[in-house]
C-alpha cells in the first residue's frame, strides 16, 4: 500500500485511512493506528503513534503531538502530517539520527483532526466550511443573500465583476485581469463591485448581503484556555471542548502526559506561531519566551519559515485578539510548548519581499497585506502565476449571464487551486520542511538516563545501594516554567522493589527526586565566574536488609522524560 502513497494529491478520508492502515502494515514494529474518537457525522479521528516498540513503549517515552486539518479547507496539513510520518519511517533504517529519534522518544500525529469539513471541500462539486459541517450558531438555514457557490458549474468558485457605479474596483492599465482599488476622490470611470462567485437570494436590485455561513463553527475556537463566548469569539462554540473532535484531542492530550510539544498544521502564510495570541511575550516567564525562541530559531534554520508571536505580529486587527486556540491551551494549561505551523505563502513564491516581524523595508507583517499593498505586488503574483503554475491558477474573466445579478464576469485567482493550500505539483516540496524540525523537537526533550545503581555490602547482612540518574535532554525534566507554575508536569520518581524478606533500613520505596534541569539554562559565555553545576542529575540512597545474591529492582520515571528500569544483585 505504501507505492501508492504519492504527495501530488490530496487525500479523501477513506483513502487516507487507507494509506494509514497501509503504512501501519508495513511498519508494524514502528507504527500502530488507533482511534481517538468519533467526529460529528461518526468518522473515526485516526492516531498514528510512532516509535520504535523494541525501546519501549510510547507512554515511557518524551512524546511530540501533532495534528493537521482542524479548518476544513486546509487539506496541505493531512499532507505534512502523512508526510513525516512516511519519511520518518522510511528513515528508520538508514538515518541514523530517525533511528535515535524513535528508539529514545515518540510521536503522536493525528492527520485529519476534522475528519467531516475537508470531505466537502474535496467532493466533485466542492463547498467550503471553515471547520465542522455541524450547524451553528443556528439550527435553520440563512435567508436571503449571496450564497457562494459554483453558478456557473465549471468546478470552481471564483470571483464574479459586477457592474455598479459605486464599486470600489477598476480595471488596471497595467493589466486588463488585475483588479485595483479606486483612488478615493476618482469619478467618472466604469467601477465594478467584486462579489464571491454565488446566486442571490431574494434580491431586490439594491440591498446585496453575503449570506452566512450554516456551519459557523471554528473548532480552533473551541480549545479551553481563554475561551469567549459566541457574541466575544466567533465560531467558539457553545461552551469549551464542545465539540467531538476538539473534546477528543483534548481528552487525549491530558491523557497522555509524556507529551513535552505539540504542533499544529494549518495553511497559510509561510510561518511558525507561537503563543500568546491573547497577550504580550512580557506576561510569558523569561526562560519559557527564550527557549521557544530558540526552537523558532531552528525552526527557520530548517524550513525556511519565520517564527514570531501572534500577539505581536499575527493579529487580524490590532484590537482584537483570537482565543480558544490549541498552541495558547497547550502552554497556558498544560505548560508544553505548543506551535501553529502555517503552510505555503504564495506572496513568497512570487517574490514579493519576505513577510517577518517587524516589517522589513519593503516587507509585510503576513496579516497586513491583506489591508494594503501596492499594485505591484499583485503583478508579480500575475507573473508568478504565468510562469511557475502555467497560467492555471489565475482564470481570465469571462461574460455570464447571472440568474440573479444581469451581465457579470465570472474570473480571477482560483483559490482552490494555489492559495489555499500549495498546487499538488508543488505540495511535496512544501511539505518536505518540516520533517527534520518535528523531530529536532522530539530530540530536545528532557530524556532520564541511568549513571549508576550500585551496591556497597556494609556487614551484618545489610547493604548501602546508590542510584543515580541524569537528565541528557536539552529541555529539564519539567519542560517550561508555566508547567511548574500549573502543576502540570510531575517530579522524577525513584522506585525499589525488595526481594521477599528484605527489608528498608533507611530511604523509602518511593522517593521523589524533584526535577532535573536541562541544558537549555546554561549560559552562552565560558567566562572564569560562570558556573555550571549538575543540577541535571539526582542521587538517592538506601539501606536495605537482605541477602546475598538477592536482586533489588529500581524504577526511575518522570512524565515528559521517560523511564528507567534497572536492578542490582547483592554480593
Amino acid at each position: 500500500m505504501t507505492e501508492s502513497l504519492r504527495f501530488d494529491t490530496y487525500y479523501r478520508y477513506d483513502e487516507l485511512t487507507e494509506l494509514l492502515r497501509g503504512l501501519e502494515a508495513a511498519y508494524p514494529d514502528l507504527l500502530t493506528i488507533s482511534s481517538i474518537g468519533t467526529s460529528y457525522e461518526g468518522r473515526d479521528i485516526w492516531c498514528a503513534t510512532m516509535t520504535a516498540r523494541a525501546t519501549g513503549p510510547a507512554e515511557h517515552k518524551p512524546a511530540v503531538y501533532v495534528d493537521g486539518n482542524i479548518h476544513a479547507t486546509e487539506v496541505s496539513a493531512s499532507s505534512a502530517c502523512l508526510y513525516f510520518l512516511w519519511q520518518t519511517l522510511q528513515g528508520y533504517g538508514t538515518d541514523p539520527e530517525v533511528r535515535r529519534c524513535l528508539d529514545t522518544r515518540a510521536f503522536y500525529v493525528i492527520p485529519r483532526l476534522n475528519p467531516d469539513g475537508p470531505e466537502l471541500y474535496l467532493r466533485d462539486n466542492p463547498r467550503s466550511v471553515r471547520s465542522s459541517v455541524r450547524p451553528y450558531p443556528y439550527d435553520e438555514e440563512p435567508i436571503g443573500g449571496l450564497k457562494v457557490d459554483d453558478i456557473d458549474g465549471d468546478g470552481r468558485v471564483l470571483t464574479m465583476r459586477v457592474p455598479d457605479s459605486h464599486g470600489a474596483w477598476k480595471i488596471s492599465d497595467r493589466d486588463p485581469r488585475l483588479m485595483v482599488r479606486r483612488d478615493p476622490t476618482e469619478v467618472g470611470g466604469t467601477y465594478y463591485r467584486l462579489l464571491p462567485e454565488g446566486r442571490v437570494d431574494d434580491y431586490d436590485g439594491i440591498i446585496l448581503n453575503i449570506q452566512r455561513t450554516p456551519e459557523g463553527l471554528d473548532l480552533n475556537r473551541n480549545y479551553p484556555a481563554h475561551w469567549r463566548t459566541e457574541q466575544e469569539q466567533h465560531g467558539a462554540g457553545p461552551f469549551p471542548t464542545s465539540e467531538p473532535e476538539v473534546r477528543a484531542a483534548v481528552a487525549f492530550i491530558t491523557s497522555h502526559p509524556n507529551i513535552i510539544a505539540g504542533v499544529a498544521f494549518h495553511t497559510y502564510s509561510g510561518v511558525l506561531l507561537r503563543p500568546y495570541g491573547t497577550q504580550s511575550d512580557e506576561s510569558m516567564p523569561a526562560e519559557d519566551l527564550w527557549a521557544y525562541q530558540s526552537i523558532g530559531d531552528k525552526g527557520l534554520e530548517l524550513t525556511g519559515y519565520p517564527a514570531i508571536s501572534v500577539y505581536h505580529d499575527f493579529r487580524y486587527h490590532p484590537k482584537e485578539v483570537i482565543t480558544g486556540v490549541f498552541d495558547d491551551w497547550l502552554y497556558d494549561h498544560l505548560g508544553a510548548f505548543g506551535w501553529t505551523v502555517e503552510i505555503w505563502c504564495p506572496q513568497r513564491e512570487a517574490g514579493i519581499p519576505a513577510f517577518g516581524p517587524g516589517k522589513p523595508e519593503g516587507g509585510y507583517r503576513f496579516i497586513d497585506w491583506y489591508r494594503d499593498h501596492p499594485a505591484d505586488d499583485d503583478l508579480k503574483l500575475l507573473h508568478w502565476n504565468d510562469t511557475a503554475l502555467d497560467g492555471k491558477g489565475f482564470v481570465p474573466w469571462t461574460p455570464f449571464e447571472h440568474p440573479d445579478l444581469g451581465a457579470v464576469e465570472i474570473g480571477g485567482w482560483d483559490t482552490a487551486y494555489c492559495w489555499r493550500n500549495p498546487p499538488p505539483e508543488l505540495l511535496e516540496k512544501e511539505i518536505a520542511r518540516f520533517p527534520e524540525w518535528l523531530r529536532w523537537q522530539a530530540l530536545i526533550s528532557p530524556r532520564l538516563t541511568l549513571d549508576r545503581f550500585t551496591c556497597e555490602p556494609l556487614g551484618d547482612g545489610t547493604y548501602k545501594l546508590t542510584l543515580v540518574v541524569d537528565n541528557e535532554g536539552w529541555l529539564p525534566t519539567y519542560g517550561t516554567k508555566k508547567a511548574l507554575e500549573r502543576g502540570s508536569a510531575r517530579p522524577v520518581i525513584a522506585e525499589i522493589t525488595l526481594p521477599e524478606g528484605a527489608s528498608l533500613e533507611i530511604g523509602q520505596l518511593r522517593t521523589e527526586l524533584g526535577h532535573l534541569e536541562g541544558r537549555n539554562g546554561k549560559s552562552a559565555a565560558s567566562i572564569g565566574w560562570m558556573a555550571d553545576p549538575t543540577d541535571e542529575r539526582a542521587r538517592v540512597e538506601y539501606v536495605i536488609r537482605a541477602q546475598a545474591g538477592d536482586v533489588v529492582k529500581a524504577v526511575v520515571r518522570a512524565e515528559r522524560a521517560g523511564r528507567i528500569e534497572t536492578e542490582v544483585a547483592l554480593r
